[in-house]
């Protein structure tokens, strides 16, 4: 799911992350969703770590997916979420068996994203949304944001709104970019079969 560098680097903040993060934009993550075609029952928040933005979500049953164990942790003792150790790439989920996918601030941190976006195609239901919210290298802040991962020495890789709009229509999922800005988001619908 992230590189080597980045899962240790979460696995040692995991205790202070949330007392050093902001809120995630729950009314960004909800206007992805509403795009869906479907019922909402069931979410998984992928590259989820503490449960940030799951606690930001209302409804569905949430189940976080992170490969840092130190962060699921979080997720599961300091939120009380349910947790599932795995990889944005390869998924422990059956075909067509979700309704939304949420991934958070964490994209940028996956070595294969083309993966992980085909990954999250496979395992929704037609109709069910992938909403990504990341940030913009090409903003102001983004382009601070690039350079202060790189210089900690992640492996990070980040898109323009553009960009993966077009990684989602390849994957079989109808794009759309709900907002722009520092942090933005796009949402993918999987087309009916």
């Amino acid at each position: 799911m992230h590189g080597l560098g980045d899962v240790r680097f979460f696995d040692r903040i995991a205790p202070l992350y949330d007392g050093v993060m902001p809120p995630a934009n729950g009314e960004a993550l909800a206007a992805g969703i509403e795009h869906a075609t479907r019922p909402i029952d069931r979410l998984l928040d992928v590259g989820g770590g503490s449960g940030r933005a799951a606690a930001a979500l209302t409804g569905p049953e949430i189940t976080v997916v992170d490969v840092s164990l130190g962060m699921l942790g979080r997720a599961r003792e300091g939120r009380g979420l349910s947790g599932v150790a795995g990889d944005a790439g390869r998924l422990p989920f059956r075909d067509g068996t979700v309704d939304a996918i949420t991934i958070v601030d964490a994209f940028h941190h996956l070595p294969d994203q083309g993966a992980a976006v085909r990954e999250a195609a496979r395992v929704l239901a037609p109709g069910g949304a992938l909403v990504i919210r990341e940030f913009d290298p090409e903003h102001p802040l983004g382009r601070a944001l690039v350079a202060a991962e790189d210089a900690i020495g992640m492996k990070s890789r980040f898109r323009t709104p553009r960009e993966l709009a077009a990684a989602f229509d390849d994957a079989g999922l109808d794009p759309r970019i709900v907002d722009r800005g520092f942090g933005y988001t796009v949402t993918g619908v999987k087309r009916e079969e």
